[in-house]
């Protein structure tokens, strides 16, 4: 489990894609340099890649993480507009004991949103965000929300879009400092909304 509190902005060193007989790319293996998250790191532990939770395969023991990127990672995320080069915000998993600043973040993408304006402020920036059909019920105003692995407070809420303010920290911190207009970005909505609405619909209390 993750906090969305982003430890570090990591770059894509290397990105190696598997195609099939068409030239599709069917998965990949990433490395990814991130000197902070890497220091207590070991095989099998997991680590939030732009909000998606990769597992650690290897440790070259130069600042870097190897992982593997499943089909379904690539259908399902932003990952696949990576190149090398790229930055991207890194998270460790949640230490038992360690200070939850975030919110319940799984890293368990729920689909691709798209930056549609940015608005600059005085000392931050307003920030508006198209959400996928599926996921707009899922988006509160004042609620939590994930945003390529960034932990935000919805601003307000539309038919078809939610806005956030990003403060200097985040605008310093994560790569949502960069994001321009076209961007696509990595969402995962609070998970509780998701199990609330199972559980009701279960109950027959939603249909």
């Amino acid at each position: 489990m993750f906090t969305g509190i982003v430890e570090e902005i990591g770059t894509i060193e290397e990105l190696e894609p598997a195609r099939d007989a068409g030239g599709a790319v069917t998965d990949a293996r990433v490395r990814v340099r991130g000197p902070l998250v890497v220091q207590d790191a070991r095989p099998g532990d997991s680590i939030a890649v732009s909000g998606v939770c990769l597992t650690v395969t290897e440790l070259p023991g130069d600042g870097t993480f190897v992982a593997d990127v499943m089909p379904e990672t690539l259908r399902r995320t932003a990952l696949g507009d990576l190149a090398v080069g790229s930055p991207v915000n890194l998270e460790r998993a949640l230490a038992v004991g360690g200070r939850y600043g975030g919110h319940v973040v799984q890293g368990h993408v729920d689909g691709v949103g798209l930056i549609r304006a940015r608005t600059p402020g005085p000392r931050w920036d307003e920030v508006e965000v198209e959400v996928p059909a599926e996921l707009a019920r899922y988006v509160a105003e004042k609620g939590s929300i994930a945003v390529s692995g960034v932990s935000l407070t919805v601003t307000h809420v539309s038919d078809d879009a939610f806005g956030v303010s990003l403060i200097p920290t985040t605008l310093a911190a994560t790569t949502l400092g960069t994001l321009q207009p076209g961007s696509r970005v990595n969402l995962e909505v609070d998970a509780l909304a998701k199990y609330t609405e199972r559980l009701l619909t279960a109950a027959g209390v939603l249909r």
